[in-house]
């Protein structure tokens, strides 16, 4: 079920998140932002101007002073915030350790322990919905396990002591029977601690878009600030009159500081956008990332797949009508409450009308499901002439077990049916009455309805696919064909899914990944856009940077459209911004010397009334355009897939042109209001 999309304002919703932000931020992430780190040199500077300036200056420096620490702890900060939650990706790993009570056995008495506080050696007691604590080795009993949340994989386990189905990993759950458990690792050598330490190690690289950013923004602040300090000696050369707070107030009008102040407002308005697709998105970071992906890996289970197994057909015995084997599963799996279960109850009933029936006038007796028998199934008694039936559905080898002592025979036909759906990936269950094997139902994980056709507008996109799964390489290879995946990664381990992100990285790639699971978390922290499923687990989304709310996987297409729309719409007001610099240059330097050299006087096109005019001007022009701009930066300019090329015309040819034109105007029309208000 679709979720209601949330607002980014939503303080029900953002709130919480936005204190946890403030609580988690750390300090180095707002340094390490060149947008923020020249923004805040600037405000520095022009604060320390407001106390070195003359009294006639201080007036306009303050102002200034003022729009550049508006920027900074509004602009810049909110992005810096969200920035922050990615600092604590492995606190929900930790957190699931601490939290977790185990039943420790010492002397034949149970005394319950945090699970951190296990040692080696130490017996824990597990029973039907107990987490288990720690990695370890069954030594009494047998229970069916869920490790999903660890391997990614719905369908539950056997684990048994003796034998190779005797160990058992941490933060899995038991869903049936009791065991009792034999720690065998030290303190900080379990599965989760091993997610911890790969989750600390990930680092998310930057976007190639992101570099060249900071590449042109250091550019253009080291030349104008050369500019700025050698027109100092310049002015006792020439015996003109530069105070120092003039040359801040004038390196601040001219860094890229229009472009600085844009840039959150960008970012806010994508976090904006994917969240109206029901995505959730810690960064505008995150959602820019994706529009330069080219490569994205999916988890398999409740990514691709539903997760849980569902009943896909029946396969009767011979001489068995389909029907009569429909309606002995169904009957069988009345009282089983898993999704296997229901889902026969509902395949019997869509395929052959085949509804719930009132059974207590037959005085039936249902037999639960138990990892002992590893059958459920029916009992009725003989009763108003009808003969005794026990009906039984579960594993083949337990169902032949129970036919072979009832003195039945197990047909060949239904062990080759049995082996072709277990070598095609599916789960075989098998159905009988009595000591008469009736057929087979065939449980799969079913691939979500129309992923297919997504993956293939994936592909026009020039996005490659890999499925990740756990599953042995037959099983995946089916499955990645029926999904229409690019490519697969069989039995893979959390260690090799974190690999394999790095290599694509390291070749140029940018890499986005999907997942649920817990073992999906380093892969999700490494990955430059990791969108966790909002259905997976807790460490999953901590890991991610996007999570989504509707767990769907194709949701990318989506998330990469907006982010190809930030990519051009941050060109563009990035092409304005350097050519209103540039403008801004040409139109200050001419009025500051002009009056010293006088044959520079045609260069002052505009005809600015002084020095000091210009250049709050200038200061008043940036307040007003960043604001003029704000609009354009929240509603985004229009994605077209027109190539990299035409795209570049159409900015040069609109924001560059523009970027000229609009400061000599603007800076003019200023310089003459302030000058007839006799503000200076």
């Amino acid at each position: 079920m679709t979720q209601k999309s949330p607002s980014l304002f939503d303080w029900k919703i953002v709130g919480p998140a936005i204190v946890d932000s403030f609580r988690k931020l750390d300090p180095r992430l707002m340094i390490k932002n060149p947008v923020m780190f020249i923004t805040m040199v600037g405000a520095a500077l022009t604060t320390l101007g407001i106390f070195t300036g003359a009294a006639s200056e201080r007036g306009f420096i303050l102002q200034l002073a003022i729009w550049l620490w508006f920027t900074v702890l509004f602009a810049n900060f909110a992005e810096a915030v969200a920035e922050g939650r990615g600092k604590a990706q492995a606190e929900s790993l930790r957190k699931a350790r601490k939290d977790t009570i185990a039943r420790r056995l010492r002397n034949g008495r149970e005394e319950r322990v945090p699970a951190p506080e296990l040692e080696k050696g130490d017996l824990v007691v597990c029973e039907a919905g107990d987490v288990i604590p720690a990695d370890g080795d069954v030594m009494e009993g047998i229970a069916s396990v869920d490790e999903a949340a660890i391997t990614g994989e719905s369908a539950p386990v056997i684990r048994e002591s003796g034998g190779d189905r005797s160990a058992v990993t941490g933060g899995t759950r038991v869903l049936s029977d009791r065991i009792v458990i034999r720690i065998t690792i030290e303190k900080g050598g379990g599965f989760l601690d091993r997610m911890i330490a790969l989750v600390e190690g990930a680092q998310r690289q930057k976007t190639p878009n992101e570099i060249a950013l900071t590449i042109l923004l250091a550019a253009l602040t080291f030349i104008f600030l050369l500019v700025c300090v050698t027109l100092k000696p310049f002015g006792i050369y020439s015996a003109t009159a530069f105070s120092v707070p003039v040359l801040i107030a004038l390196l601040v009008c001219l860094i890229p500081t229009t472009i600085g102040g844009l840039l959150s407002a960008i970012g806010i308005a994508g976090m904006d956008r994917v969240l109206q697709r029901n995505v959730i998105a810690m960064s505008g970071r995150a959602v820019e990332a994706a529009g330069d992906v080219d490569v994205l890996l999916l988890d398999k289970t409740g990514t691709i797949t539903l997760g849980n197994r569902m009943a896909t057909a029946f396969l009767p015995a011979p001489s068995i009508k389909i029907e009569q084997l429909a309606d002995a599963a169904q009957l069988a799996s009345l009282a089983d409450e898993t999704p296997e279960g229901r889902s026969i109850v509902v395949l019997a009933k869509d395929q052959f009308n085949l509804r719930a029936r009132e059974v207590a006038p037959t005085h039936a007796n249902f037999v639960p499901f138990t990892a002992q028998t590893r059958m459920s199934g029916v009992d009725f008694p003989a009763l108003n002439g009808q003969p005794a039936r026990s009906i039984r559905k579960g594993a083949a080898e337990a169902i032949k077990n129970y036919v072979q002592q009832a003195g039945g025979k197990f047909p060949q036909t239904v062990s080759q049916g049995v082996e072709d759906i277990s070598r095609s990936g599916g789960t075989p269950l098998v159905v009988a009455d009595g000591g008469e094997v009736l057929g087979v139902v065939h449980l799969k994980d079913v691939v979500k309805g129309g992923i297919k056709e997504r993956f293939a507008h994936l592909r026009k996109m020039g996005i490659r696919t890999v499925m990740i799964t756990g599953d042995n390489a037959l099983t995946a290879a089916a499955i990645a064909a029926e999904a229409g995946v690019d490519d697969f990664m069989a039995q893979a381990t959390p260690e090799q899914k974190l690999q394999r992100i790095r290599e694509e990285q390291a070749t140029g790639h940018l890499v986005a990944m999907t997942g649920d699971g817990t073992n999906d978390a380093p892969a999700l922290a490494q990955a430059d856009v990791g969108v966790a499923m909002n259905t997976g687990t807790q460490a999953a989304r901590e890991a991610g940077n996007m999570v989504d709310l509707d767990s769907n996987p194709t949701k990318l297409i989506d998330i990469v459209e907006i982010g190809k729309q930030m990519l051009i719409t941050r060109g563009s007001l990035t092409t304005f911004s350097i050519a209103n610099d540039v403008a801004k240059y040409f139109a200050i330097v001419p009025a500051m010397l002009m009056a010293t050299f006088p044959a520079i006087a045609p260069l002052n096109i505009m005809h600015l009334h002084s020095p000091t005019s210009a250049i709050l001007s200038a200061v008043i022009f940036n307040a007003l355009i960043i604001i003029a701009l704000i609009p354009l930066a929240l509603r985004g300019v229009k994605y077209t897939p027109i190539g990299a090329l035409a795209t570049l015309q159409r900015n040069l040819l609109i924001y560059g042109l523009g970027g000229v034109i609009i400061p000599f105007v603007g800076i003019k029309i200023i310089d003459i209001l302030i000058t007839s208000l006799k503000l200076i």
